[in-house]
């Protein structure tokens, strides 16, 4: 019973850090291959892809980790793994 409730832990686990792992390559990396087309979008007299690069990306990476805490701390209580409060 352990090893099974220890391996759908892992499961889960697993599963959120690919998708924060997926979140997190696209605010890094496929956002700012798109900077110059973003760039023809002006917003309060900055372009977007500036915005997307200066401020977007660090807003996402902020909440991401927030969400992921809070996710994997709801994995570890379904699971019995969480720690005591």
């Amino acid at each position: 019973m352990a090893n099974t409730n220890a391996e759908g832990h892992w499961g889960a686990t697993s599963k959120l850090m690919w998708t924060a792992l997926v979140i997190w390559a696209f605010f890094s990396f496929v956002i700012h291959f798109f900077v110059n087309s973003l760039n023809t979008i002006v917003i309060l007299g900055f372009p977007l892809g500036f915005w997307f690069a200066a401020q977007g990306s660090l807003i996402v990476f902020v909440v991401l980790l927030f969400w992921f805490a809070r996710k994997q701390d709801s994995i570890d209580r379904e699971f019995g793994f969480a720690e005591e409060d």
